[in-house]
């Protein structure tokens, strides 16, 4: 008989992880990312960071797919150029369908970056777009998908790096 206090996913056998970290590894991998995961690491918390071995195209990895889905909670660390990475703008779709699906816990941290200029796509995140638009022009709906990810993660309540240490 299950816990009364465990959530449905907590209490599911494919929970691999206690923590997902989704980043643009050129922002924050060696420095804010780092931390945190060493910091997670030293509380015994089991944390999936990301290798760059897993790269090699613009699709999400079968690996990675695994980790996001078998993760109870995902950190998404926004930073200045996390738009402009199609890998990291996949991930965020697959975390956001597992919160809808799964009922996985999603936290936003706004790393030097405005939440409202990821919510409204402003500055870099425009930018990025532009170039995601002329990229996927014959599959409006991936760059729409991705606008739509970018909206909902910067609504939900997160960690601005700007007003906490």
């Amino acid at each position: 008989m299950a816990s009364s206090s465990s959530t449905a996913y907590s209490s599911s056998s494919s929970c691999k992880y206690d923590v997902f970290l989704s980043f643009r590894g050129e922002d924050t991998r060696d420095n804010f990312t780092s931390h945190l995961y060493a910091a997670l690491c030293r509380k015994k918390i089991k944390t999936f960071i990301d290798d760059e071995e897993l790269r090699r195209g613009d699709e999400i990895s079968p690996a990675l797919l695994n980790a996001i889905q078998g993760s109870k909670i995902s950190v998404v660390i926004f930073s200045q150029d996390y738009a402009s990475s199609k890998w990291c703008l996949n991930e965020l779709v697959e975390i956001l369908e597992c919160k809808s699906k799964n009922g996985q816990i999603v936290v936003p941290v706004f790393h030097r970056v405005d939440p409202s200029d990821i919510r409204k796509q402003n500055g870099s995140f425009r930018d990025a777009f532009v170039k995601h638009e002329k990229q996927f022009k014959r599959t409006p709906e991936k760059v729409q998908k991705w606008r739509v990810a970018l909206t909902q993660a910067s609504n939900l309540s997160g960690w601005d790096s700007r007003n906490i240490r």
